[in-house]
């Protein structure tokens, strides 16, 4: 029996939408569950080095919860690259800020860091409320019990 890798025009073929509510969800498992279904590592196609996952919409970012005292000691950095630019800030600052980076830089760290990884993250689409505008595409709504 030969190993079966997926090609890229299939991959794209069978591509489904899913739709996330992160409301009340720790945002560790919530991330995780994520980069699984982006990666497509619940299909039976999924290869390694192809994009075989799905899209997914998270809606309530900012509904996002996270354990014990990680709101106030939690701290996302950035740097311009110029010296003495290192910026810090918690979790509480950034989630009313702008409440799409907790969960899009968490799931940035479980994707592979190269190429793939980065077009993995392009089907990611994160909204801070209940709206979004992609209703036309049909998105079947994933649950995270399990």
């Amino acid at each position: 029996m030969r190993t079966y890798s997926a090609k890229p025009a299939e991959a794209q073929a069978a591509r489904k939408w899913w739709i996330v509510d992160a409301k009340g969800q720790p945002l560790g498992r919530l991330s995780s569950k994520i980069a699984i279904i982006l990666r497509g590592k619940t299909k039976p196609t999924f290869t390694p080095h192809v994009d075989t996952g799905d899209f997914v919409i998270v809606i309530n970012a900012s509904a996002v919860k996270v354990t014990g005292r990680k709101a106030d000691q939690k701290n996302y950095y950035r740097h311009t690259g110029r010296p003495g630019s290192l910026r810090t800030e918690n979790f509480r600052h950034v989630i009313e800020r702008r409440p799409e980076v907790p969960i899009e830089m968490a799931v940035r760290g479980m994707l592979p860091k190269n190429s793939l990884g980065r077009s993995l993250l392009r089907k990611l689409k994160i909204y801070p409320a209940a709206e979004h505008p992609h209703s036309a595409q049909k998105p079947e709504t994933l649950s995270l019990e399990s």
